[in-house]
């Protein structure tokens, strides 16, 4: 009965959320459709989907101050075997190349080792988004670097900033201590040496209500701070813009700064950024095998169109690529400037 009872309070948060989001008039700010549309972009439609993401469980080792997924240690969400085993059959096409899997923490889904050895089997290029403490936390994950290296997964980590000062606030006590430990680990198996073939990613939130700076120039501070000061190597850094979402929604009610920054989103509207939104070639598969059009539809509850598509079971790739996308207000957050997606910058 609490787990029934917690699921409905998070639909309900959802639901609050999009009545946030919808009320753009107050703000004065246009329906992000009709933006698009202005382009002749709406319906938004699907390229073809290349990328499956994949939500295993919302539990976590963390509780991050901007986390739009609301996961943490209370969460109960985990997704079954059997659920990905539905995901496994879906990915069987050619055209689907990538698996990215998130959370919460992925590897704390008990299957998760199985999934990631069925997945490396049809060669599809594995991606996890790793906390980094997750491999640090408990002895039984100590040994994640040497399993990723094994199946040559492409590991993706935030890290808000190269300082323990600022990681820490947006993360946790301690957090970047932690992940420090976490990349060193990574560096020694391979990760992000070049020539080694192991690729290893960081991702940068900026801490507060404005938009990410350059991500050339972000990358260029990050690898010579964590070089110099910790000896640290890895291949690109992402910068991704804070989607009105979750708890960072929360906090921008809760500081005033709801009304600005959504006004400093949809002011900074990139066109070409519209062009090219993830969305675009991305299914997102929630952990009990519901579709999304990305992973923010899903913490918004917003199911892919098409009543008879809305679930794993009910998988036709062919109707998927020809389906128009679900957009809200929060669009705007991966359109504005350089663009935003889970693989950085867009433009």
């Amino acid at each position: 009965m609490k787990s029934l009872k917690a699921q409905g309070h998070r639909l309900a948060k959802a639901e609050q959320q999009l009545y946030i989001l919808r009320d753009h008039e107050a703000v004065g700010i246009p329906e992000f459709a009709e933006k698009i549309n202005e382009l002749g972009l709406f319906p938004l439609k699907s390229t073809g989907i290349e990328v499956f993401q994949v939500n295993v469980g919302k539990m976590c080792n963390q509780t991050c101050a901007h986390c739009h997924v609301d996961a943490g240690p209370d969460r109960k969400e985990i997704m079954t075997r059997d659920t990905m085993a539905l995901c496994l059959q879906a990915v069987e096409d050619p055209s689907i190349t990538t698996v990215d899997l998130t959370g919460g923490a992925p590897e704390m889904n008990p299957d998760f080792r199985w999934f990631v050895t069925e997945l490396s089997k049809k060669g599809k290029k594995i991606i996890v988004r790793c906390n980094l403490t997750i491999i640090v936390a408990n002895p039984k994950y100590n040994d994640l670097p040497e399993f990723f290296k094994a199946h040559n997964v492409e590991v993706i980590s935030s890290l808000p900033y190269f300082s323990a000062k600022r990681t820490d606030a947006q993360r946790g006590d301690g957090v970047f201590e932690k992940s420090v430990e976490a990349l060193k680990m990574l560096n020694a198996v391979g990760y992000g040496i070049e020539g080694s073939g192991l690729t290893l990613n960081l991702v940068y939130n900026p801490s507060g209500a404005f938009l990410p700076g350059d991500q050339m120039g972000l990358e260029a501070q990050f690898k010579s701070k964590l070089l110099d000061g910790y000896g640290i190597n890895f291949n690109s850094l992402f910068a991704i813009t804070n989607l009105p979402i979750s708890r960072f929604l929360e906090y921008l009610i809760m500081t005033d700064k709801y009304e600005p920054y959504m006004e400093e989103l949809a002011n900074a509207f990139n066109p070409h950024a519209a062009e090219n939104v993830m969305c675009r070639n991305t299914v997102s598969v929630g952990w009990d095998g519901y579709l999304y059009d990305c992973d923010f539809n899903q913490m918004l509850e917003l199911k892919v169109n098409g009543c008879a598509l809305k679930h794993l079971k009910d998988f036709d790739l062919q109707k998927l690529n020809e389906r128009s996308i679900v957009v809200n207000q929060h669009c705007y957050g991966c359109t504005a400037g350089a663009g935003s997606s889970c693989g950085g910058e867009i433009t």
